[in-house]
């Protein structure tokens, strides 16, 4: 959607309001929370698309598809055509191709969505990895408070497109109005 008032930047370059290939070309990249796999091709050729489409040789998506399996896991499953992943390997299958473009910005909607506690588990330690070795920016939507509160050191709670909350997770954990917009109110408040 079109931004209506304000200016997105990065690295310094104006963003707002481009075409997505533009603003992929200008370092963000995202995943979608209904995961948008190019199911007739190879995980390593998902991983490729990503890599060509901000403007690489296909020599320099092949390397950089390589490494964001490899980041992800996803190396035994490279020639494997990707409509044949698990769900849990299809999300990771997204947050490579994210990786492959080699963003200074990350985008990630939902990326815990569907998958068991231990697949969030294993997805928190990678995402916590990439960030501090890629020195990644990243913008998290998530419901799954476990995987949020300890992938992220600043908050921002929404509840019905408003802000009742931001802070670091301590802050937002105790904060009134998060309490009550996502957990309830004990019955000794009534």
């Amino acid at each position: 959607m079109p931004a209506t008032s304000g200016k997105v930047s990065v690295r310094g370059v104006e963003i707002t309001n481009l075409p997505a290939h533009r603003i992929a070309r200008g370092g963000v990249a995202r995943t979608f929370q209904t995961i948008r796999l190019f199911g007739e091709l190879t995980v390593i050729e998902n991983a490729e698309v990503a890599a060509v489409g901000v403007g690489t040789t296909r020599r320099e998506a092949r390397r950089r598809a390589i490494a964001a399996l490899a980041e992800m896991g996803l190396e035994p499953w490279a020639n494997s055509q990707s409509s044949t992943l698990p769900y849990g390997l299809e999300r990771r299958l997204e947050v490579a191709r994210a990786l492959a473009m080699e963003p200074t910005f990350v985008l990630l909607d939902e990326p815990g969505a569907g998958l068991n506690e231990e697949e969030s588990n294993d997805l928190l330690k990678v995402l916590g990895r990439i960030r501090q070795q890629h020195n990644l920016g990243m913008l998290v939507v998530e419901h799954d408070m476990r995987l949020i509160m300890r992938l992220c050191d600043r908050l921002h709670v929404l509840h019905s497109g408003r802000t009742i909350g931001e802070g670091t997770p301590a802050e937002v954990r105790v904060n009134p109005a998060v309490i009550e917009a996502y957990l309830g109110r004990s019955e000794r408040e009534d």
